[in-house]
């Protein structure tokens, strides 16, 4: 049960990543894209704004890709842990814990995920578990 515990996280929150990276790359599912992210990251002091965020949703994107797939699963939980952590400092920090006033408290959430699953391993239902 373990096994299937892991491809469900994984699958859940890496299939969600590659969504929000494809709206920061691409503007698919309600995104900006590239310019309108990275105008945003201006405004909010990530300079210069669409390179970064190119690298947020490369890092989103990729993180979640591989995190789904259980490939190179501590590099993908670094990626999507990377990506929150800028989240909390720059966006929700501010606001205090709770997402109900855009707090981190979501953000956090993603972040013990990411690191719990890099670190446990991804399962036995993963490319690594074949791999490695």
């Amino acid at each position: 049960m373990l096994n299937i515990g892991l491809l469900l996280i994984r699958l859940v929150v890496g299939i969600l990543f590659i969504g929000h990276g494809s709206q920061k790359l691409f503007g698919w599912f309600g995104g900006y894209g590239l310019k309108g992210t990275g105008g945003w990251f201006d405004s909010i002091g990530i300079k210069p704004g669409v390179t970064m965020a190119l690298f947020a949703g490369l890092a989103e994107f990729l993180g979640g890709l591989l995190f789904a797939l259980g490939l190179l699963t501590p590099l993908a939980g670094i990626l999507i842990a990377g990506t929150m952590i800028v989240a909390i400092m720059k966006v929700h920090a501010p606001n205090g814990l709770w997402s109900t006033a855009n707090g981190y408290e979501y953000n956090l959430i993603i972040l013990a995920v990411a690191i719990g699953v890099a670190l446990m391993g991804p399962g036995l239902y993963a490319i690594d578990a074949i791999l490695f």
